[in-house]
């Protein structure tokens, strides 16, 4: 049994969507980032790299290389799951916060489950919560938003 942890924040920006588990969430602003900076996605992908116990996201993708400008997080997952299965590793469990204050998030969480699904994640095992910070601090500044995930991999 491996245990990781991913967490990750994007602030937000004028004039890009808002992508969050791969699902386009209708919004004023989008989040500013290399790839789609689908913060749900990178904060899995993370959390699996942490079990894997190879480093970080930006190990595999950093934000200095031109080929993942703009790239979709799910694709990057897609990658991930994939290096994760050539260590002989299975995903028993996802369990993931996204932290907003705005938009709410609630009612795409059933379409985020899926969308996650498709890129390899799989069925039944993966929880996702959305959570507002009360007003405090960046996220409750309506700056950006926030994501944490914890992942159990099975050998």
């Amino acid at each position: 049994m491996r245990i990781g942890m991913g967490y990750d924040s994007h602030r937000f920006e004028e004039g890009r969507p808002l992508v969050i588990g791969g699902v386009a969430i209708p919004h004023k602003k989008g989040l500013s980032g290399h790839s789609d900076a689908d913060v749900l996605v990178h904060a899995i992908i993370d959390g699996i790299i942490g079990a894997m116990g190879t480093g970080d996201i930006g190990r595999y993708f950093p934000d200095t290389d031109p080929a993942y400008r703009d790239a979709s997080s799910l694709e990057l997952l897609k990658y991930i799951i994939e290096e994760m299965k050539g260590l002989g590793l299975r995903i028993e469990w996802v369990d993931a916060t996204v932290i907003a204050e705005a938009p709410r998030i609630g009612p795409y969480i059933q379409e985020m489950i899926e969308s996650l699904k498709r890129s390899g994640l799989p069925e039944g095992k993966v929880n996702i919560k959305a959570k507002t910070n009360e007003g405090m601090g960046f996220v409750g500044r309506e700056e950006g938003i926030a994501a944490i995930a914890v992942v159990l991999l099975m050998e």
